[in-house]
């Protein structure tokens, strides 16, 4: 899983998955964009990385929003002269709730940063791929949109989106060498659990309700998924693309 000389940008970096992805590709020899909407997350990320003797660099960006996917994109290529991968991390949900108590806002929000920022990730980053002879784009989905849970309806159909997109965008650009994978995580120890667990409230009986449907016994940690991430966007892959690879201790079987 050597990404050496590599650079890449993670989107949502500031903690959780995304964070657990930049510090492992950054172990592995990459150049990193610590991208995040909260400045404050993607600098402490950003810092103990340099702090470990890698090389990071913060994007302070709204994926919702092309102005701000731009400059993040032109960013990486100014700051390390190129760009070679795009994690499409960042993401949201709803509280766990009937689907018809969501509201529309809510929704809206939803499916902006779940969705609409894989269109924008790849307006600003498929042409400089493109340009470049080739790229990899991986995007973290969900097993909610290969098995979904009641209650997460809106965020299901999201995460469903985001899975047939990587497919879909994998048969166009592979003639141009862009690769695109996703990574499909079962609910993980992040600070978005509450939301995701029945009823919205991380208690030790709704953590082992879900548990209790994961063979192998546990959450996912970002360690699971950045470990998934960083193969699918290494050397090591290169005939790999179209994949969305289930981290999930087994839900999905």
């Amino acid at each position: 899983m050597k990404l050496q000389g590599q650079v890449a940008i993670v989107t949502g970096a500031g903690s959780g998955f995304g964070e657990g992805i930049a510090t492992l590709f950054s172990e592995v020899g990459a150049s990193v964009v610590v991208a995040d909407i909260r400045s404050e997350c993607a600098e402490r990320v950003a810092a103990r990385i340099r702090s470990s003797g890698g090389k990071a660099t913060v994007s302070v960006t709204d994926v919702t929003k092309n102005d701000e996917v731009a400059a993040m994109v032109k960013l990486a290529v100014d700051t390390y002269g190129r760009l070679d991968i795009v994690v499409n991390n960042a993401g949201t949900t709803h509280k766990s709730q009937p689907m018809l108590d969501v509201d529309e806002a809510t929704f809206d929000l939803v499916y902006a940063v779940n969705v609409k920022s894989l269109y924008l990730s790849a307006k600003n980053v498929v042409p400089l791929f493109k340009a470049q002879g080739g790229g990899v784009m991986i995007n973290i989905a969900s097993t909610a949109g290969v098995r979904p849970r009641p209650g997460l309806t809106w965020y299901n159909g999201s995460k469903g989106a985001a899975i047939l997109l990587t497919k879909s965008m994998a048969v166009e650009l592979a003639a141009f060498k862009i690769r695109v994978c996703a990574v499909n995580p079962v609910m993980g120890e992040t600070g978005l659990i509450a939301d995701f667990l029945p009823g919205g409230q991380d208690t030790p009986e709704a953590r082992a309700k879900v548990i209790s449907g994961i063979p192998l016994g546990r959450l996912s940690r970002p360690l699971d998924v950045a470990k998934a991430v960083a193969f699918l966007a290494s050397d090591e892959a290169d005939f790999i693309t179209g994949v969305c690879l289930e981290v999930d201790g087994g839900r999905c079987i």
